[in-house]
C-alpha cells in the first residue's frame, strides 16, 4: 500500500490527520515492506515508547493493539518503535531522527507534508535487533476487590491490612 491510502486508512481510525498519525503510518510501511505482515492474532508485536497519535497508526494498519496484548507500552516518551515477528523470529527497531522532524519553523501541516513526501528511512532511524519479544497475553482470573468490589485481575491485587484490594482502593488506603 501506499503511503496515501494508509494515511486515509489511519485518518478514519484516529479521526485527523496529524504529525504523530504520520509518523506511524510512516513505521508501519516500513514494517510491512520488509516482510512483517497484519497481525490478527499475536504474530506482530509493537513495542511503542510513546503514547502519542502515532500508536493508533499502528494498531490500525499492523493489527497491534492492547486488547490482544501485542501492543505494549514503555513509557519513555521517545518517538521509538521495536517490532518483533514471531513467525520469522526477526526484530527492528525505529527511532525517529531528531533533526528532521525537530525543525520549529515548519508548520504543522509542513510536517505532514514533509513526513508525507519522505520513505520511512528518511525518518528513522533502523536497527534489526535481536529476537526477543515479551510473552503472550495472559488470560488471568478476575476477583473481587475486598474494599468496592470491583473485579480485578488477580495479578494486580495489592495486599494491605490483610485485606487484598484494586491499585486505586490500596492508595486510598495508603493515605
Amino acid at each position: 500500500m501506499e503511503a496515501k491510502e494508509l494515511m486515509e486508512k489511519a485518518v478514519r481510525f484516529h479521526g485527523h490527520i496529524c504529525p504523530g498519525l504520520t509518523i506511524g503510518v510512516l513505521a508501519a510501511k516500513y514494517v510491512l515492506e520488509h516482510g512483517y505482515e497484519y497481525s490478527p492474532n499475536e504474530e506482530l508485536v509493537a513495542v511503542v515508547e510513546n503514547d502519542n497519535c502515532s500508536v493508533d497508526a499502528l494498531q490500525v494498519l499492523l493489527g497491534t493493539t492492547f486488547g490482544k496484548g501485542n501492543l505494549v507500552h514503555q513509557d519513555y516518551g521517545k518517538i521509538n518503535y521495536i517490532f518483533y515477528d514471531r513467525r520469522t523470529k526477526k526484530g527492528v527497531r525505529l527511532s525517529i531522527k531528531s533533526k528532521e522532524f525537530g525543525d520549529k519553523k515548519l508548520t504543522r501541516d509542513e510536517k505532514i507534508q514533509l513526513l508525507l513526501n519522505s520513505k520511512p528511512e528518511d525518518i528513522f532511524n533502523i536497527y534489526e535487533i535481536d529476537y526477543n519479544p515479551p510473552g503472550l497475553a495472559e488470560i488471568e482470573e478476575s476477583v473481587p476487590c475486598e474494599i468496592c468490589g470491583e473485579l480485578i485481575m488477580n495479578s494486580r491485587l495489592m495486599t494491605y491490612n490483610d485485606s487484598e484490594m484494586c491499585i486505586p482502593c490500596y492508595k486510598k488506603m495508603r493515605k
